[in-house]
C-alpha cells in the first residue's frame, strides 16, 4: 500500500484505512481552492487572504477535535462565513433616528469678478462660431428652447439642430481662451455664469 499524497504520516501497515492528513497537508492541498471561497466573500485580494487565515486559525485549534476529516471543507468554509460575518457586523456603522437631517456644508459664494470673467471668454467664444451654430447654441441654451422648438424656428430638422450644437459644443471646449479662464477649479461656476449671462 502506497502513503496517500495528502498524508505526512506513514500509512499503517494494516488495516487498510487511510491515515488521516496532518494540518500542514490539508492546507498544502486545500489551500487554493479555500481561497477561492475566501475571494467569493469579500472583493479585496489581500482581505480575502486575510480572512482564510483567520477561519485556517480557528480550524488548527479545532483540529484534534475534528472527527471526520471528510468534512474539514465545511467547517473551513463555515468559519469562513463566521469570520466575515463578524468582521461585518464590527464594521458596521450604527444608525440613529432624529429629528432633523443635517444640513450640508453651504457652498461658498462664487467671485463676481471670476463670474465676470468666465461669462465674458464664453460669450466670446460664442461669437467665433459660425452663424448658423451661434444661432442654434444661443435658442438651445440661452433661449432654453427644446431641440424641436429651436428647429421650427430656424426652419431645419431636428436632427440638424442635435449635429450642429453637437459641433459648436466641440468648438467651445476646444477653445483655449475660454478653457484657461475656466479651469478645473472654476468649471463647477460655469453653469452658474452661463445662467447669469441670460439674464
Amino acid at each position: 500500500m502506497t502513503t496517500p499524497r495528502n498524508a505526512e504520516a506513514p500509512a499503517p501497515a494494516s488495516g487498510g484505512s487511510e491515515q488521516p492528513p496532518t494540518f500542514t497537508s490539508y492546507v498544502r492541498d486545500r489551500g487554493p481552492v479555500l481561497l477561492r471561497t475566501a475571494r467569493s466573500l469579500t472583493a479585496n485580494p489581500s482581505d480575502a487572504e486575510d480572512l482564510l487565515q483567520t477561519a485556517l486559525t480557528k480550524t488548527y485549534l479545532a483540529w484534534d477535535r475534528i472527527e471526520d476529516h471528510r468534512a474539514l471543507d465545511g467547517y473551513v468554509r463555515r468559519a469562513l462565513l463566521n469570520t466575515r460575518t463578524s468582521q461585518w457586523r464590527k464594521r458596521r456603522v450604527d444608525e440613529y433616528a432624529v429629528e432633523d437631517l443635517p444640513e450640508p456644508d453651504p457652498l461658498p459664494d462664487p467671485d463676481p469678478a471670476e463670474q465676470q470673467a468666465v461669462r465674458d471668454a464664453m460669450w466670446r467664444a460664442v461669437r467665433k462660431l459660425p452663424v448658423r451654430q451661434r444661432a442654434m447654441v444661443v435658442l438651445r441654451y440661452y433661449e432654453d428652447l427644446s431641440e424641436a422648438s429651436t428647429a421650427e424656428v430656424l426652419g431645419v430638422s431636428v436632427g440638424t439642430v442635435k449635429s450642429a450644437v453637437s459641433r459648436a459644443l466641440a468648438k467651445l471646449r476646444d477653445d483655449a481662451e475660454l478653457a484657461e479662464v475656466a479651469r478645473p477649479q472654476a468649471r463647477p461656476r460655469m453653469l452658474q455664469s452661463r445662467q447669469a449671462i441670460a439674464a
